[in-house]
């Protein structure tokens, strides 16, 4: 036991002459939240400009005006499309947020699931019309890229809300639910 007591204590003269026991902290600190804060998978904006090409091919049916079109199972806001916009572009004098959530919906005309990409447009004032408080498959605020309860026009120049839009990105892989 005093071999083990002699060698920690050398162990722990060493690391003191070479640091401060706050850089120590810092240092541990650092490596535990490196190693543990999993980096959100939140889709970017500009990676899905065009994804609608991906689905041109796509048979749509119901009013982008109305909260139960398809496309806004998970949407919680106003509608673009009722804002001067439509389901899949922003009002004039409004940008696309880069920041998305992502929600599963079932297009009732092929019967399949598809990936749709809610992105807010920021940059004028709230557009106060069509407001769609739908939160199928939301999750609790610890899936933030799941989640339709955060202003996601934190990428853009300015974070006023007006609008959402729904661009489908593809098909869900998991169509069982």
């Amino acid at each position: 036991m005093a071999l083990f007591d002699q060698l920690s204590e050398k162990i722990a003269r060493q690391a003191s002459s070479v640091g401060s026991r706050r850089s120590f902290i810092k240092k541990l600190g650092a490596a535990i939240v490196g190693a543990t804060i999993p980096v959100l998978p939140i889709a970017r904006g500009d990676a899905l400009k065009g994804s609608e090409s991906a689905a041109s091919g796509l048979k749509e049916e119901g009013d982008p005006l109305s909260c139960e079109y398809w496309r806004y199972c998970g949407v919680d806001g106003f509608l673009c499309s009722c804002c001067g916009g439509n389901v899949t572009t922003c009002p004039p004098g409004t940008e696309m947020s880069p920041l998305t959530w992502v929600g599963s919906c079932l297009n009732p005309t092929d019967g399949k699931k598809y990936l749709i990409s809610y992105n807010d447009c920021c940059g004028a004032t709230s557009c106060g019309v069509c407001l769609c408080g739908r939160n199928d498959d939301d999750l609790p605020m610890y899936r933030a890229d799941k989640n339709n309860d955060i202003n996601w026009c934190l990428g853009t120049g300015s974070i006023v809300y007006n609008c959402t839009t729904a661009l489908v990105i593809g098909i869900s892989l998991d169509e069982s639910k």
